[in-house]
C-alpha cells in the first residue's frame, strides 16, 4: 500500500542489527483451552471476561473465552468469530454465556453457548470433528453439520427456532426434533417441564425479524471480501480475520522480505502498537487488544516487521500456538515495543484506546493520513482501497460517502460514529479529549 520513502541510516542500521522476539504468554497446548474474537461491537454491549470478573465495556478484537459473557443493551449487537470462519450474533436485550470452548484429543474443537435471554444468530461452517451446542431454556440444540439458524426468546414463555440453512437438532425434557431448511419451531417454554401437551409446532418457512437484514448484510461483507490477497505466499489455518484483512488492507511484495501485509492509509509516523489496550484474563494474564478494526490476526499469529522506505508490514505464520503479546522481528530505533503490565488486572489503555464499530449514518466520513483504517466501520465506504490510493498520492484527508443507513447508536473509547440525530459528518482517526471516561474501570497508559 505504502509507497517507498527514503530510509535513514540509523533506521537501516537498527533494522539490520536487529531482531526482536517478544516470547508472551501463550494458550497452552496442553490445556485445550481456545480463544475466540468478539470481531463486532455496536450500541451498548458488556463482557465478563472470565466467570465472576464481572461485567464492563465491551471492544471489538476482544478475545474470548470459556467461562466469557455477552450483555446487550436495547439497541446493541455483537458478533464473535471463531477460528474457521463460523460465527455467532446477538441483538439487543441479550445476554449469551460461553460455557465451553475446548479442544478434543484430535484437534476438534467444542463450543458450548447459553443464551439466556434474546436474539441469536449462527452461521456454521462445516468441519469434521467440531461441534456446537446451544442451550436455552433448558432446551439443547446441537449442529451437527454446517448450518445458518436464528433462536429467539420472548420472555420466558416461549421460543422460536427458524432454520435458514441445514438443520438443527433440538432436545429437551421433551425428547428430540429435528427442525429443517426454510423450517421453525415454536416452543412453549412453559410446557417443556413434563407437561403431557406437546410444546412444539413445527411449520414451514419463517416470519422475517427486523434483524435479519443485519445478519444477512455481516454475512455478505464476510463473503465478500474472504479472499485475501498475497497470492500462494498466503495460506492459514484459520479463518477469523480474514476478511477484515481483505477490506483494509493488502499484500504487498517488498524487495528483500517477501510478501507482506499493511494496513490502508499508514503513514511514515504510524505504528501497529499506537492504538490499543492490555486486558487481563484468569489464565492466560494480559494480553494486547488492538484498537484497529483490522486487529485481530496480525497481533496474534505471526510476525511485524520494519523495512526502511516501506514502512510497517505483517508476515504471517507461527500458527502453532497463539500468542497473547504481538511478535516483532525488527523495529526502527528507539521504539518502545508492547510489554505487558505487571500485576494487576486493570485495563490499561495505549493512545487512543479501543473502540466499537457501528454502521454510520448516510453522509459523509473523513479518514485521516496514518489513521490505518481506525474509526471506519466495516463494510461502511465502498472501494476502500481506492480512497487509499487517493490519499498516498496527496498525502491529505480524505472524505469519502458511507453506504449504510442509520442502524443503531454507537459506543466507543475513539473514533466514535454519530448516533441518531447526531451531525452524520466525522472524521476517522481522531479522538475527543474527553472520551477517557468512557471505558469503566481503565487508565489511559503512555502513547508508543
Amino acid at each position: 500500500m505504502t509507497t517507498g520513502r527514503p530510509a535513514s541510516a540509523l533506521a537501516l542500521a537498527a533494522f539490520l542489527a536487529s531482531t526482536i522476539l517478544l516470547a508472551l504468554p501463550q494458550a497452552s497446548a496442553q490445556s485445550k483451552a481456545r480463544i475466540v474474537r468478539l470481531s463486532d461491537v455496536e450500541g451498548t454491549v458488556q463482557i465478563e471476561r472470565s466467570s465472576g470478573e464481572g461485567l464492563e465495556k465491551a471492544f471489538l478484537n476482544m478475545p474470548v473465552v470459556e467461562g466469557s459473557r455477552l450483555k446487550t443493551g436495547e439497541q446493541g449487537r455483537a458478533e464473535i468469530e471463531f477460528e474457521d470462519g463460523s460465527t455467532m450474533r446477538i441483538g439487543g436485550n441479550t445476554e449469551l454465556a460461553f460455557t465451553r470452548l475446548a479442544l478434543t484429543s484430535d484437534g476438534g474443537k467444542l463450543n458450548g453457548a447459553e443464551l439466556r435471554s434474546g436474539m441469536f444468530y449462527a452461521n456454521v461452517h462445516e468441519k469434521n470433528g467440531d461441534q456446537l451446542d446451544l442451550s436455552f431454556a433448558g432446551v439443547s440444540l446441537s449442529v451437527p453439520q454446517a448450518a445458518h439458524f436464528r433462536v429467539v426468546m420472548d420472555g420466558s414463555q416461549r421460543a422460536t427456532v427458524a432454520v435458514f440453512k441445514g438443520s438443527v437438532t433440538a432436545t429437551g425434557p421433551m425428547g428430540k426434533i429435528e427442525v429443517g431448511e426454510k423450517r421453525h419451531a415454536s416452543i412453549d417454554l412453559a410446557a417443556t417441564g413434563g407437561a403431557k401437551e406437546d410444546p412444539w409446532v413445527v411449520a414451514k418457512n419463517y416470519d422475517q425479524e427486523p434483524l435479519d437484514g443485519w445478519d444477512r448484510q455481516q454475512d455478505n461483507y464476510h463473503e465478500q471480501h474472504a479472499a485475501v490477497g498475497g497470492g500462494s505466499s498466503f495460506s492459514s489455518p484459520y479463518g477469523y480475520g480474514l476478511s477484515d484483512l481483505s477490506y483494509y488492507g493488502n499484500f504487498n511484495q517488498i524487495p528483500g522480505y517477501g510478501y507482506g501485509w499493511q494496513p490502508f492509509f499508514m503513514d511514515a509516523a504510524w505504528n501497529p502498537f499506537l492504538d490499543g489496550a492490555w486486558a487481563f484474563y484468569p489464565g492466560f494474564g494480559y494480553m494486547w487488544v488492538s484498537g484497529y478494526p483490522w486487529g485481530w490476526m496480525p497481533y496474534y499469529y505471526g510476525t511485524w516487521g520494519f523495512a526502511p522506505g516501506y514502512g510497517w508490514y505483517w508476515q504471517p505464520g507461527g500458527w502453532n500456538s497463539l500468542s497473547g503479546i504481538p511478535r516483532v522481528a525488527s523495529a526502527p530505533a528507539g521504539l518502545k515495543l508492547p510489554v505487558a503490565p505487571v500485576g494487576g488486572r486493570r485495563t490499561m489503555l495505549v493512545g487512543r484506546g479501543l473502540m466499537s464499530t457501528a454502521a454510520v449514518n448516510t453522509g459523509k466520513l473523513t479518514i485521516q493520513p496514518g489513521s490505518a483504517g481506525f474509526g471506519v466501520p466495516r463494510g461502511s465506504v465502498a472501494h476502500l482501497d481506492h480512497s487509499a490510493r487517493t490519499m498516498e498520492h496527496n498525502s491529505r484527508p480524505v472524505t469519502v460517502s458511507t453506504v449504510h443507513p442509520p442502524e443503531t447508536r454507537s459506543s466507543g473509547f475513539g473514533g466514535g460514529i454519530p448516533a441518531r440525530g447526531e451531525p452524520t459528518s466525522r472524521t476517522a482517526g481522531t479522538v475527543p479529549a474527553h472520551s477517557a471516561g468512557n471505558l469503566s474501570g481503565a487508565r489511559s497508559g503512555p502513547h508508543k
